[in-house]
């Protein structure tokens, strides 16, 4: 049975039955009826059991954080700002939506007076949800809310160090009334999802997670079926801080962005382009954002960064940090500014270095942990080529006073989010893609709803 191992204290504090190829083949078929009756259900009594999920998940909030808090570390207020602040916001924009992205789009030309003419957007099934750990609410949220709206069924896998969210989420929509497999949680192993592909029985897949891992499960959906697929994947997202920005504000924004989550957001800023100009005023006011953070057992009230997810994710970000060290990087923060807790070997301090260059891995490679590089540059065109210098593109961030001058630099960039004067934020109304090894795909945004639906075209003639 397999069993999590908390970063918090280093011991297990869930364990969970893997599903069964059987057991698995059973949930599968639940789904598929239930999604049957579920499309023929009204979407204001959808938008009802969305709005009603959300109350029902917010009576057990301090138990369902503190669940959170133990199995990925994040501190507890953070995992419950990432269930009113992020899950509600974004489920009571897409239930706001829902009537407009999947209304009928009717052809009215006035060539044909005798023919109706129309697309409708009909459910595409059973939408299957793989989703990571490090905002295991969040990530998930946009595709299992707009296929439920959408008529949908959804199976719900979390990654394995925050398989228990799938049940908080599960019994949430279970407790606000849904039917019975309308939303399942899927513990499963590697074996099982090949199982549910090779039923050929999907009507849709979401993946969240690494570029390694994305790479695996597109070949494995493209070797036996034709069905839609999206790609949340890495990262290594930047910021431009231009010569007109505005110092403090900028350095709070990015310290915020790099460091939040102990860095652990596939949005997270990993490198900072500073213009000349500003260099030195923008570095002294990050490191005193960084200095300021409270690094502690994510329990208590006040730690402001706890530990990063597991073992080999703390070796790999000190990996990456000792690499660069070696090669030429100078650390401006003091690890002496943070009690670090012997909980664990999860506890890092946040770091932000200096003397970078693209040849180091910590500027090229994602990090996923609590340390950025900063390197000066003497133009903006220098900047743009630098944050387009990358394998990934999800989003990436401008700080400027200008806002013509901020529009022209976005359009440069070759991300899926442009920022300007704010960064590591998903807004619910925008489509969330992106290019290159951050994947493809779309969630959020009436967007959002296309790629749980499939257009069907009628054109009715109303008379011989």
């Amino acid at each position: 049975m397999p069993e999590i191992t908390s970063p918090v204290h280093g011991e297990t504090v869930l364990s969970y039955k893997t599903l069964s190829p059987s057991a698995a083949a059973e949930k599968l078929a639940r789904a598929e009826e239930a999604q049957r009756a579920w499309a023929r259900v009204d979407l204001a009594d959808r938008v009802r059991l969305c709005e009603a999920m959300l109350d029902r998940y917010d009576e057990r909030l301090d138990d369902n954080a503190l669940q959170i808090t133990m199995m990925m570390g994040k501190p507890v207020a953070h995992a419950r700002g990432e269930f009113r602040g992020g899950f509600s916001e974004r489920t009571r924009h897409l239930c706001k939506i829902a009537a407009h992205a999947l209304r009928p789009l009717e052809i009215d030309d006035g060539a044909q007076s005798n023919i109706r003419r129309f697309i409708r957007r009909d459910p595409v099934g059973v939408v299957m949800v793989i989703a990571a750990w490090n905002y295991p609410l969040l990530v998930p949220v946009g595709c299992v809310v707009s296929s439920v709206l959408a008529g949908d069924a959804v199976l719900l896998k979390h990654a394995h160090q925050t398989a228990g969210v799938a049940d908080q989420i599960e019994r949430a929509f279970l407790d606000a009334g849904a039917p019975e497999g309308l939303v399942q949680a899927m513990h499963l192993d590697h074996a099982g999802v090949n199982g549910l592909l090779d039923s050929k029985r999907l009507g849709y897949l979401s993946f969240t997670g690494s570029v390694g891992g994305g790479r695996e499960v597109y070949k494995a959906v493209a070797a036996r079926d034709f069905i839609g697929v999206g790609m949340e994947l890495g990262g290594k997202d930047p910021a431009y801080v231009c010569a007109d920005a505005e110092v403090q504000a900028s350095a709070a924004g990015i310290a915020d962005g790099a460091f939040f989550n102990a860095g652990q957001s596939c949005c997270a800023v990993e490198r900072v382009y500073v213009h000349a100009d500003v260099y030195d005023a923008f570095l002294e006011a990050m490191v005193a954002e960084v200095h300021a953070l409270r690094v502690g057992d994510p329990r208590v009230v006040g730690t402001t960064m706890g530990p990063v997810v597991n073992e080999a994710a703390a070796r790999h970000t000190r990996a990456q940090t000792e690499q660069a060290l070696a090669a030429g990087a100078r650390q401006v923060t003091d690890d002496a500014r943070f009690d670090i807790p012997d909980l664990s070997p999860c506890y890092l301090p946040p770091r932000v270095l200096t003397g970078v260059t693209h040849a180091m891995d910590v500027m090229r490679e994602e990090t996923f942990g609590p340390v950025v590089g900063v390197m000066k540059v003497a133009s903006d065109d220098e900047a743009v080529a630098l944050m387009n210098d990358s394998l990934y593109g999800l989003t990436a961030s401008v700080w400027t006073q200008d806002p013509a001058r901020g529009l022209a630099l976005a359009e440069r960039l070759a991300a899926g989010t442009i920022y300007a004067n704010r960064c590591d934020y998903l807004d619910p109304a925008l489509a969330w893609t992106g290019v290159k090894d951050s994947g493809f795909g779309v969630s959020l945004s009436e967007l959002g709803f296309h790629v749980v639906t499939r257009p069907k075209s009628y054109h009715l003639r109303n008379r011989l």
